[in-house]
């Protein structure tokens, strides 16, 4: 629920917030306990025979050359613009041969077992037992609970024993976050039920489908009168936009839609459509009917059928142990979202799912090293949140910034999504940013609602964060008061980050999260079939950033594809881009004079809520801030109506230029392709 002001335990989170301090990539020679366990509850003592598989990077021997080198890529002055890392390369920066079998004979002798060792020599990945891990890395290992999250983090500083200790870098899973999907659905909120679930069979989907949906959010405003049953008053009277005036009807976007919204029609038109190209997916688990429900998505909006040509699982740990993992989990809807908006984006590319036995922090770290290991493909959609800043320590947060380094250097662009719980209940200027999407090598994906503008005309897109108040609930809601916060796009500045280079035009000192955002909004949604226990469904109204990531990830494989080779990192190119090439999200003026506002007439008289009233936190409790947002009336049955809005994200604003609720923006089509390329002609298309 969004917060009023900031309440002492968000103070809390604040000041932890800035007790983290600037980066500092030596952190095993450092202080490195989380300061945000002072926020969460002690549960004790992790057991001590628990497996632990950790990811020990070594310390590079030349890493501020490596940095430079990195840097070097993405100048478009330099003779090493875009050729990206060879082995070689990498071979240049790695640690000595020495200062490996340093750390490596170390961990043995602590009893730990070698797992994989990374090609490029830069890690370790051993595994062992509590009681081995905390005697090699002197710390001690409890389980903490932060809201509804449990767990596991070091509680004293870890160092690894002996010399070695010198030469660590970081370590990944010492601290142990559960990675979470950013799914999220529209529901109805009195049940708490999707707004559109239904069991379909293969001779149905289609028709099913097709006729649940509507690309029509908003119709012509209108009068909405509400009576009290057997009663002169209360009543009211509301005017303003009407969202799904069908209520029979799910507002989702077909694929055809998407691809006509970012002007990518004439594009994939010509053949620009990913062919040639490989998006990587980033998942836990895996689910063995995902190509089949991908398969009757595509069927049902005529896009191409996923085959084994262009379409491929890979379990870089092996298959988890437990085949329903996802089902119980909640990942098997993140994983039929992410293949089936990423189809529909780039039908012509090939989608390689790379799927963790389990789900923390040290396996999605293990994925992503396995991408740019095998160079699986230069573009991947990681569709979760590890966890945000408040919590996260210098342990994971160093981790994740050295695979990603590696992977921006190997000319591999990782998306991940920015989060959907807004500014964390922080307010400004603080909000809140999700690890990793806070990586200077990680390319933060924030999210948008897209309209229809009822007058007529394009489409009107504002940041996605949605708000609810019950207007009318058997009767007229009096007074309406009952708002709540339902979802929004994560944003704001790191605290552990620094601004990289190149956001150095931009305010603030941290790295500055999200840098591009796409659709995200449940109720502005998309439709996904999936399996659940062997019964397939439809879904429709399904959003997050989870939907967001994989569908800018689409459009940065056709970008590749138009470049005729890798772009590297995305993040860098954004900040390039010139008015017309990114759709800039700043506002919404062409509905303002429709916003919904009402009157209620009772015993004391008759009271007008302007639209300020019924969403007093779009603007309240920080006067300083203006947003514009649109707002409808939503029927949601016979005798229930909402006031709901659309670009009302907590305290996250959109401003021209970059904000920290959508970034720099949406991309725009051939402009914003020919933009990122540096082209005005793309390449060669590839044969199908």
């Amino acid at each position: 629920m969004k917060l009023a002001k900031l309440t002492p335990k968000a103070t809390l989170a604040v000041i932890a917030l800035s007790a983290v301090g600037a980066y500092q990539a030596s952190a095993l020679s450092s202080h490195n306990v989380s300061p945000g366990l002072q926020l969460a509850a002690d549960r004790g003592p992790v057991a001590s025979d628990a497996v632990q598989t950790l990811t020990v990077f070594v310390k590079l021997h030349d890493k501020a050359g490596f940095d430079a080198a990195v840097k070097d890529l993405y100048n478009p002055e330099s003779a090493n613009y875009h050729k990206w890392f060879t082995d070689a390369d990498f071979a240049k920066y790695a640690p000595t041969a020495t200062d490996l079998k340093t750390v490596r004979e170390e961990l043995e002798k602590q009893g730990l077992s070698v797992v994989s060792v990374d090609p490029h020599n830069f890690s370790i990945r051993v595994r062992g037992n509590t009681s081995t891990v905390e005697k090699a890395f002197q710390t001690q290992l409890h389980t903490f609970s932060y809201k509804e999250k449990t767990f596991q983090a070091h509680v004293s500083d870890a160092h690894l024993t002996g010399a070695a200790g010198e030469l660590v870098d970081s370590v990944a899973g010492l601290e142990r976050h559960q990675v979470q999907p950013l799914v999220t659905v529209a529901k109805n909120p009195k049940t708490n039920v999707p707004l559109f679930q239904k069991k379909v069979t293969p001779n149905d989907i289609g028709s099913t489908l097709l006729a649940s949906i509507t690309g029509t959010a908003l119709s012509a405003p209108a009068l909405a009168t509400y009576t009290t049953y057997g009663a002169a008053l209360p009543l009211g009277v509301y005017y303003g936009n009407i969202y799904d005036q069908n209520s029979n009807l799910v507002v989702a976007y077909s694929p055809t839609q998407l691809q006509t919204h970012y002007g990518l029609t004439p594009l994939i038109a010509q053949g620009y459509d990913g062919t040639g190209q490989t998006i990587a997916l980033v998942e836990a688990y895996g689910y063995d009917a995902a190509k089949t429900d991908a398969n009757a998505a595509a069927k049902a909006w005529g896009l191409p059928a996923l085959t084994s040509k262009n379409f491929e699982v890979v379990y870089p740990e092996g298959k988890p142990l437990d085949p329903d993992a996802a089902d119980l989990e909640g990942w098997t809807v993140e994983i039929a979202l992410d293949i089936q908006s990423a189809h529909a984006i780039a039908p012509g590319a090939k989608i390689v799912v790379v799927a963790s036995s389990g789900q923390d922090n040290e396996d999605q770290i293990a994925s992503l090293q396995y991408i740019i290991n095998n160079h699986v493909a230069n573009t991947a959609s990681s569709s979760w949140e590890n966890d945000d800043e408040i919590i996260s320590g210098s342990e994971e947060e160093t981790a994740f910034n050295s695979v990603l380094e590696a992977g921006a250097a190997a000319g591999i662009s990782f998306q991940f999504s920015s989060g959907d719980g807004g500014d964390l209940g922080l307010g400004t200027p603080y909000g809140a940013v999700g690890v990793p999407s806070n990586s200077p090598y990680a390319t933060a994906v924030g999210g948008t609602s897209i309209l229809n503008n009822p007058s007529g005309g394009a489409d009107i897109v504002t940041a996605w964060g949605n708000d609810l108040n019950y207007i009318n609930l058997g009767g007229p809601v009096d007074p309406p008061t009952f708002e709540f916060f339902y979802a929004g796009g994560g944003g704001g500045e790191s605290k552990f980050f620094p601004k990289p280079s190149w956001q150095s035009g931009l305010k603030g000192s941290g790295r500055l999260v999200p840098d591009v955002s796409a659709l995200a909004d449940p109720f502005t949604g998309f439709a996904i079939i999936y399996t659940d226990e062997g019964t397939q469904y439809a879904l429709a109204g399904i959003g997050g950033t989870s939907l967001a990531s994989p569908l800018f990830t689409g459009i940065w494989a056709i970008a590749d594809q138009y470049n005729g080779g890798p772009l590297g990192h995305a993040g860098e190119a954004l900040n390039k881009l010139k008015h017309g090439q990114i759709t800039d999200v700043v506002g919404t003026t062409p509905l303002n004079t429709s916003d919904v506002t009402g009157t209620i007439y009772d015993s004391s008289g008759a009271t007008f809520y302007p639209v300020e009233a019924l969403f007093a936190d779009a603007n309240d409790p920080y006067p300083q801030i203006v947003t514009e947002f649109v707002s409808a009336i939503w029927p949601l049955a016979s005798d229930e109506a909402l006031a709901i809005s659309f670009g009302t994200d907590s305290s996250l604003t959109t401003n021209p230029g970059w904000d920290n609720a959508t970034g720099y923006g949406e991309p725009n089509g051939l402009p914003f392709i020919q933009g990122v390329t540096g082209k005005t002609k793309g390449a060669a298309i590839a044969k199908k």
